[in-house]
């Protein structure tokens, strides 16, 4: 296994970061100056810093359905974050975000090297939301809400809308702006009354219960980024 790849696993940082490590000479295997690009075999000694770096831990990868009033942040000093909601044993974190007043869908790992795949926005990766409104939608309103809004600085991106019940649409997203469904609602003068996400490219939130999670199969993960081959 290669030596950046070892150290990720182990989730102490990501391969990026561990390329930092090993250039700044902050690596050693078996006593050894570690290089770029070097590998590493069972009963190998890796130490960072000095200090021994164990055996990599077992990818997680997780869907949550987010109560509303959880915070999507890995620091500990804030009350509510998702890692002390969660109470998992590895060292995990959220894959993007999901708003505090929000609940619904949301993926965690412990492996970073996938998150940056996962996100980013020229792969237009859907996320889908059942939005329910504080009156009843109208055409003028999806219409417009497909077709872009102009909302921070930026227009967003055309999108798919439907109605589901009076009150109630669905929205399918592929770009995620800072609270983007509910700055998109303000500018009809439409206050949001709960969102909620139940898809995330290929992953639903089905009928997870509010405040539940439970693993991905290996159905989901290969659909969830199919060129990758090291689930």
């Amino acid at each position: 296994m290669r030596l950046n790849k070892y150290i990720s696993e182990t989730g102490i940082c990501s391969r990026r970061e561990a390329d930092q490590w090993i250039a700044a000479g902050r690596v050693r295997v078996n006593g050894q100056p570690a290089e770029l690009g070097t590998k590493v075999d069972a009963g190998d000694r890796v130490e960072v810093d000095g200090k021994p770096v164990g055996a990599p831990t077992k990818h997680v990868y997780l869907a949550l359905n987010k109560p509303v009033g959880i915070t999507c942040t890995t620091e500990r000093h804030i009350a509510g974050n998702i890692v002390d909601f969660i109470r998992h044993r590895e060292r995990i974190f959220p894959i993007g975000r999901l708003d505090k007043d929000s609940d619904g869908l949301i993926l965690l790992t412990n492996n970073g090297d996938i998150v940056n795949e996962i996100l980013r926005a020229e792969h237009g990766h859907e996320k889908e939301y059942v939005v329910t409104i504080d009156r009843p939608v109208s055409n003028e309103f999806l219409f417009g809400m497909a077709h872009g809004v102009d909302i921070l600085d930026t227009r967003t991106q055309p999108c798919q809308v439907r109605l589901i019940g009076k009150n109630v649409f669905g929205i399918i997203l592929t770009q995620g702006l800072n609270r983007q469904i509910r700055r998109m609602c303000a500018v009809f003068g439409v206050n949001v009354r709960r969102l909620q996400r139940v898809r995330i490219i290929n992953i639903r939130l089905g009928d997870l219960k509010i405040g539940q999670w439970r693993d991905l199969t290996q159905d989901e993960l290969r659909g969830l980024l199919p060129d990758r081959e090291d689930w």
